[in-house]
């Protein structure tokens, strides 16, 4: 099963608070902090909600 590797790198400071909460539901709490996702839909869809504030690179397994 693949993976996404998801970097915070722009800060959420001016950002709705909608877009606030999708990045703590990614366990993205620093910038420059990198966590891994699964790959589905549910993580896809959070991704590309704040994809503004994001660096995502996918890791095959």
């Amino acid at each position: 099963m693949s993976k996404l590797k998801i970097t915070y790198v722009r800060s959420a400071i001016h950002c709705p608070v909608t877009h606030k909460r999708v990045i703590e539901s990614l366990g993205l709490r620093k910038l420059n902090q990198t966590v891994e996702q699964p790959d589905n839909p549910a993580i896809r869809g959070m991704v590309r909600k704040v994809n503004y504030l994001l660096c995502v690179e996918e890791i095959n397994e």
